[in-house]
């Protein structure tokens, strides 16, 4: 049984492996550099703002996905992998130079260039894989990245946190540097066939929009990118809500990391079932499935019970997920491969950029609104987000084959 198991299947492909190890790697660089950076100019400045402002540096690229996405289409994505993780391998050493207030704007510099280096990479590796994974186990590999991701969110802010207790910054930056150059060296060893880049296209702005048209007029894609940017809107609306839950809880500001490893523990379930669930319930009704699960998780944070909070913060790991990697393998199946990369990108725009709108304003209404009403209130706001899942009429020419995509199901 293990042998015909659609995880062990992907794990026994040798790129699949390759991909998912580099990932992992570089992973586990980039969340000790994200929890250290922040740390680093807390140390040197004492301001929580400029020390809010590196994780900012590093998520803003994300909002520049659509002309960003179209570099992963405009060459070959392999040796445009490995150049994007020996840039910032070569990069991250400057910060060595970084020892006093006045030179944090080195650090804020190296960590945009280095998130830009990030959107491009994700675009150019979700092409690679699509090209590289057959399409039945596309499903299984996203699930199984997502694993990887959150188990290295769990682990690598503890390493980070210790290098830079020990030797500070500067020694998380050559941690990180290393862990590119270790990525590059995977992604190298991969094997894929790709077409030659062409010798001229359209201009960069005509190709940046064409992958916005497809995304925004496939009938399979944009509900599942929408349903996507809408949870994370929540999501990020209920992000500072956890810190009035811990309070109400009785407990210190330290407990909100048993909350996150919770959370964190119930991403890595969900993304070892990811593919077979896919396989069985389609794109819409594994994603609609996990909008609910995530309702049902922030109505039950309103119970003052330790148990409850833990097991609801599980849930939401669980079901939060679900609409991203349903999401991601709809736009692997349908895009055609030319467009893939700034197809990607964009839809990661779309999806993640409302994260910080809520942030914004989570962190607003937590000190004008009860956090209970709050997590009511946004618990009766997730079913409103199901009606962009419903099945649309599909013209036979919007997708990329005439088969029948399993992104059809409709939701329950």
């Amino acid at each position: 049984m293990t042998k015909n198991w659609s995880v062990a299947r992907v794990l026994r492909d040798r790129d699949a492996s390759l991909y998912l190890a580099a990932s992992s790697v570089s992973g586990f660089g980039t969340s000790a550099l994200w929890l250290a950076s922040g740390v680093w100019v807390k140390d040197l400045t004492g301001s929580n703002g400029l020390a809010a402002l590196s994780a900012l540096a590093l998520w803003l690229p994300t909002l520049l996905g659509p002309p960003l996405g179209t570099l992963a289409d405009r060459g070959r994505r392999k040796p445009l992998l490995v150049a994007l993780n020996l840039g910032p391998a070569a990069l991250l050493p400057t910060l060595l130079a970084v020892g006093s207030p006045g030179r944090l704007w080195l650090l804020w510099t190296v960590l945009l260039l280095y998130g830009a280096a990030a959107v491009v990479a994700d675009a150019a590796e979700s092409a690679l894989v699509a090209a590289a994974v057959a399409p039945e186990l596309l499903g299984d590999f996203n699930g199984l990245r997502m694993t990887s991701n959150e188990g290295m969110k769990l682990l690598a802010p503890l390493a980070g946190a210790g290098v830079y207790a020990a030797w500070g910054g500067p020694a998380v930056a050559l941690l990180d540097a290393a862990t590119f150059g270790c990525a590059a060296g995977l992604y190298a060893c991969v094997r894929v066939r790709e077409e030659p880049p062409r010798q001229a296209g359209p201009p960069w702005r005509a190709q940046t929009a064409e992958g916005a048209r497809f995304l925004w007029g496939h009938p399979a894609l944009r509900p599942l990118v929408l349903a996507g940017g809408a949870a994370l809107l929540l999501s990020g609306l209920g992000g500072p809500l956890v810190h009035a839950v811990v309070e109400g809880l009785g407990h210190s500001p330290a407990y909100t990391g048993a909350y996150y490893a919770a959370q964190g523990a119930g991403s890595i379930v969900v993304g070892l079932l990811a593919g077979p669930a896919l396989r069985r319930l389609g794109e819409r009704r594994f994603a609609a499935y996990g909008i609910v699960l995530t309702a049902v998780a922030a109505a039950a944070q309103t119970v003052a019970s330790d148990p409850v909070t833990l097991v609801s913060a599980a849930a939401i790991g669980v079901g939060l997920p679900c609409v991203l990697i349903a999401a991601l393998t709809a736009v692997q199946r349908e895009t055609p491969h030319a467009l893939l990369g700034r197809v990607t990108a964009t839809a990661g725009t779309l999806m993640y950029a409302p994260t910080a709108v809520g942030l914004a304003a989570g962190a607003g209404l937590v000190g004008l609104v009860p956090y209970r009403a709050l997590l009511v209130l946004l618990a009766l706001a997730r079913p409103a987000v199901l009606p962009l899942l419903r099945r649309p009429q599909r013209p036979a020419s919007a997708s990329r084959t005439a088969e029948r995509s399993p992104s059809d199901a409709s939701p329950a």
